[in-house]
């Protein structure tokens, strides 16, 4: 049983003194508010095709919109962490991606609509960063993994998301009304969060901070291909997963989108417990495992073809993929050399071109294929994640301590 020392630090933004367990409360509201927001999103994506009358060409145009802008804020947000620390980086982020959300339904044009898009972008991938860099942080005050909890905690966002979108829509909600709704108590989140996130010389880096931006290389890059092949992976079961089931097998609808929620179910679970398999294991292991597991589930998923197998199958892979992503960005940050930001960053700028490169690539092979042909993808990348593990994982620094941040430290028994 671990317990908190007695030492604490004021931050700068509040009167609270600032524990390991108020910081990891704090972070852990910011990824489910990240989570809920995407989802809101998410959920709208109709609704704006419908509003503005978008052909699925107009829609792939602001889909692109909001993916150079993330990929904008991935190239910056780095510096801004490390000349500020991740506070007013989270601030002023997260009012953009709220204030974007509520405009959205109001853009008076298509152009409008796709700056807005770009905005929404740009601080989603902004706050992403700087709320892992946080994470990192706080991890290394606990002296032992809990990444892949915060993790889990945007899963729990997406799921809440996507259930008020639905209950707005059952209830004739005005979807604009459900958009600025959601902003605001986002906001409200995020405002109430940061009073306890840690200081910023946690998590800056003022000689960092004039570098400029570069481009991904060395084990920044590697780890952010097996980012990339586990985002692809896991985006193809949230895309396909549901679509191959009535189409390839022929099952009903209800049953079809019970297999998208036994991927996504399975995944938010295991991340919960992935912090647990991490500290037994170690972080190269773990990953190594769970990449393992998400390929053999797969190729037998595809290969068994059946109702129930495929059910629990797609469970087995959410399994498998739940860690990967957590446990790389943890590897990001303890780079030799990079500070934690800018790694983080680095490995998600890599990853977010490979997740949008993903869908369009899968839909060729199963155009030219079969659906069931293009998802041993999946398979097939997360044999690469597993292959190519201990190469990565032998260049990083040691598991999570607090040595380095200078905070308040979970004592061990």
């Amino acid at each position: 049983m671990s317990a908190i020392a007695s030492n604490q630090v004021r931050p700068t933004m509040s009167s609270t003194p600032v524990s390991p367990q108020a910081a990891r409360f704090s972070t852990n509201s910011l990824f489910f508010v990240c989570g809920l927001l995407f989802a809101t999103w998410g959920v709208h994506v109709p609704t704006v095709k419908a509003l503005y009358a978008l052909s699925d060409a107009g829609l792939s145009w602001l889909m692109l919109s909001a993916g150079v802008g993330a990929l904008l804020g991935l190239s910056q947000v780095g510096q801004m962490v490390a000349r500020y620390g991740t506070r007013p980086v989270i601030w002023a982020t997260g009012i953009g991606m709220c204030i974007s959300l509520a405009v959205l339904l109001f853009a008076p044009g298509y152009p409008a609509l796709l700056a807005v898009l770009f905005v929404y972008g740009l601080c989603n991938g902004s706050f992403d960063v700087a709320m892992n860099a946080e994470a990192v942080a706080v991890e290394h005050a606990y002296r032992r993994p809990i990444m892949s909890s915060f993790h889990g905690f945007f899963s729990l966002g997406g799921f809440a998301g996507a259930l008020a979108g639905s209950m707005t829509a059952a209830m004739g909600i005005a979807p604009w009304l459900h958009l600025a709704g959601s902003a605001v108590g986002g906001f409200v989140v995020i405002a109430v969060a940061s009073r306890w996130m840690l200081p910023p010389e946690a998590t800056h880096s003022p000689e960092e901070a004039g570098r400029t931006w570069s481009l991904p290389k060395g084990i920044i890059l590697l780890i952010g291909v097996m980012g990339a092949l586990g985002m692809v992976g896991e985006g193809a079961m949230y895309d396909w997963s549901t679509l191959y089931m009535r189409d390839e097998l022929h099952s009903t609808q209800q049953i079809a989108a019970l297999g998208y929620g036994a991927f996504s179910v399975a995944m938010a679970l295991a991340r919960f417990g992935g912090d647990w398999v991490r500290a037994r294991l170690g972080s190269s292991e773990a990953l190594r495992l769970s990449a393992w597991v998400a390929a053999a589930a797969m190729t037998l998923t595809l290969v068994l073809g059946l109702h129930w197998t495929t059910l629990l199958g797609f469970a087995v892979v959410g399994l498998g993929f739940a860690n990967v992503v957590p446990v790389l960005f943890s590897a990001a940050a303890r780079v030799p050399g990079v500070t934690p930001a800018k790694g983080i960053a680095g490995v998600s700028a890599v990853g977010y071109v490979g997740f949008m490169m993903g869908p369009p690539v899968i839909g060729a092979i199963a155009h030219r294929f079969s659906l069931s042909s293009a998802l041993f993808i999946v398979a097939l990348f997360a044999m690469a994640v597993a292959l190519l593990t201990r190469r990565a994982m032998a260049q990083v620094g040691e598991e999570p301590g607090a040595e380095a941040v200078g905070l308040p430290q979970m004592s061990q028994d």
